[in-house]
């Protein structure tokens, strides 16, 4: 967590007590600090956008000016116009041309001020936004996964979306603020020069204004933040919910998961229930006090033109700046009652670009092509907070080429020695090696991070399918031939499927892929890893609905492919007795340690633990079907 050297507070919002980032109440010190911080956040949006943001202030300072603009012509037309038309019963033409030109020439600047302030303002906000939005994204990218466990998805999805939003919320009034406070002092200085004593009796209301305005920011702040950190909760309510429908619906709790939801929606409900309150009774002090110092002007002023003090032209334009002048305080007021909120928001998303758990990666390439040799040596991995590790020195030679079958029991470390040697997550001890034919050995963690994603492929148990063509959720962007897609889908039998869909590889697969079986899908997560040409070919329970005989024909294919010299070292998670019997060789994992290794055959013969299991497996097996 970075730390403000002026004050050494927390500039990001981390948990407290527990809680979730940006869940705590501001609390009366950091209530105090808000308008603080949110300079500091308006500072550097400015930095960002500097062109376009003071453009969008020019043209809003433009805008300020013709406003004031129209108050001196309205003052001239009253002097000029109306009032010699009441005293000599006509108009002058000249007169009345003229003051319809002053009105025209002002509005039509006072509109391109509008234009320049709204559409560049606006420009301003949705590229801050889009902006941090892939700031975001590319810090989750970067971080580990064992940052990603630590964190539910529909907090992730608030801080990358509606945290964004309201961090740069402010940015939409903020030019027409900046550029109005031309127009206050303009107006003011209008109003002077018009009648000084009506202006002071008019700007006694102002200071009340001020006054309630650091009031409304004291009250507003926590509840805002407050009803913040509950948008983030509904969203990763409703995200478990739309992840976990299928096991909802099959196990009939619809209602146990809508009242779980409702409740939490109630909650925000309530919360921005509260700020509406608050709001509510603020907006209308804010609304009146400028009204009131209207009718003080008017009725001082009717005097002071009955007693000859004052021209019915001044009284006019201080009447008609004192509406003017109102504007720019609410414009104001705007601002400082979006900074919480944007506070509130950007300490939400700067806690996520702040994180440092990112893994490093090193700058070696391996040499050569082909199939590497696997060494793990004394790999010992536990998840933080646990007292009890994971993986214990775990030792394992894989030989390039050959077919290497992973069983244990569920819990006994499968999956995490899968993650580790595809470095989604780094051993505490241990190292994990690579070794291309004639080379020396090279620790994962010093390859570049393009040498890794192209050396190591992972098959993970759950197949994601992106809404894209067949094509795209194979290559995912890379540049791959047709030639070369259609060969890795032969080689994971599922070129014959593919070529019946409607438009072959260009087939739209929907959402998840919820257009073809769990087989086929897990065929195209295996050929997605295939057209990569991998050198390590990691596959954990990637088969598993994938028809026995089919999945022999995949794993000789791949064999055939290594014979070839084509082919990858493979690990692979399996369960089934003929995928097994088909590796080179089994490791049998129980509690997180090697148990044992060989063949499946010398397994059997001196291990009770994993002939039991690999006999429950198929037991179990044969009663589901």
């Amino acid at each position: 967590m970075r730390v403000d050297a002026d004050d050494n507070e927390p500039l990001t919002g981390g948990p407290v007590d527990g809680e979730p980032a940006g869940s705590s109440d501001l609390g009366a010190a950091r209530t105090d600090r808000i308008t603080r911080r949110g300079f500091s956040l308006l500072g550097r949006g400015i930095k960002e956008q500097p062109l376009l943001f003071w453009i969008s202030v020019i043209g809003s300072v433009l805008f300020g000016f013709m406003t004031v603009a129209d108050a001196q012509v309205l003052g001239w037309a009253t002097d000029h116009v109306i009032r010699p038309s009441f005293e000599d019963g006509e108009v002058t033409k000249g007169a009345l041309v003229a003051a319809m030109a002053l009105f025209m020439a002002v509005a039509i600047l006072r509109a391109l001020g509008i234009v320049a302030r709204r559409l560049i303002g606006g420009i301003v906000y949705y590229r801050l936004v889009a902006d941090y939005r892939r700031r975001v994204t590319r810090q989750y990218l970067a971080l580990p996964m064992s940052w990603h466990h630590r964190h539910p998805t529909g907090q992730l999805l608030s801080n990358a979306n509606a945290d964004v939003e309201g961090a740069w919320a402010v940015f939409m009034p903020l030019p027409m603020a900046i550029g109005v406070i031309a127009m206050l002092v303009a107006a003011i200085a209008e109003m002077v020069r018009a009648d000084l004593v009506l202006t002071l009796v008019g700007l006694v209301v102002f200071p009340a204004l001020f006054v309630i305005n650091v009031f409304y920011q004291r009250w507003l702040s926590p509840k805002v933040a407050h009803a913040q950190a509950l948008r983030g909760s509904v969203s990763a309510v409703a995200h478990e919910s739309f992840d976990g429908a299928l096991v909802v619906k099959s196990l009939g709790r619809e209602t146990d998961e809508t009242d779980r939801f409702r409740d939490v929606s109630h909650e925000l409900r309530d919360a921005n229930i509260a700020v509406g309150r608050i709001r509510s009774i603020f907006d209308p002090l804010l609304e009146a006090l400028p009204n009131i110092g209207i009718l003080l002007v008017v009725m001082l002023g009717v005097g002071r033109v009955a007693s000859g003090a004052a021209d019915p032209g001044d009284v006019v334009s201080v009447a008609y700046l004192f509406t003017v002048v109102a504007f720019p305080v609410r414009a104001i007021g705007w601002v400082l009652g979006e900074l919480p909120r944007s506070v509130v928001s950007w300490e939400r998303v700067d806690s996520v670009l702040q994180e440092r758990g990112s893994m490093p990666y090193g700058t070696t390439s391996l040499a050569g092509s082909g199939a590497v040799t696997l060494d793990v040596q004394d790999v010992t991995f536990g998840f933080p907070g646990s007292d009890k590790d994971v993986l214990r020195r775990i030792d394992l030679h894989v030989a390039p080429g050959r077919v290497v079958a992973v069983v244990g029991a569920t819990g006994s470390g499968k999956s995490t020695l899968t993650s580790l040697l595809t470095r989604l997550m780094d051993p505490q001890d241990g190292s994990i090696l690579l070794s291309p034919a004639g080379s020396a050995s090279v620790d994962i963690r010093d390859l570049t991070h393009d040498e890794l994603a192209g050396a190591i492929a992972v098959v993970p148990q759950g197949t994601f399918m992106f809404d894209d063509s067949v094509r795209e959720n194979i290559t995912l962007g890379g540049d791959f031939s047709d030639e070369e897609v259609w060969d890795a889908l032969r080689t994971v039998q599922a070129a014959d499927f593919v070529a019946a869909l409607p438009r072959g590889l260009d087939s739209q697969l929907g959402e998840r892929g919820t257009t073809l079986s769990g087989g086929q899908r897990q065929r195209l997560a295996l050929a997605r890893a295939l057209v990569r040409r991998p050198r390590l070919l990691v596959m954990d329970d990637a088969t598993s609905a994938v028809d026995p005989e089919v999945e022999q024909r995949i794993l000789k294919a791949l064999a055939e492919r290594t014979a070839d010299g084509e082919g990858p070292t493979v690990l692979v998670v399996a369960y089934r007795k003929a995928t097994i019997a088909l590796a080179d060789e089994v490791v049998f994992l129980d509690d997180g340690a090697i148990a044992a290794r060989g063949t499946h055959d010398e397994l059997v013969e001196r291990s009770a633990d994993y002939r039991n299991l690999v006999n429950a497996y198929d037991q179990a097996r044969e009663e589901m079907s």
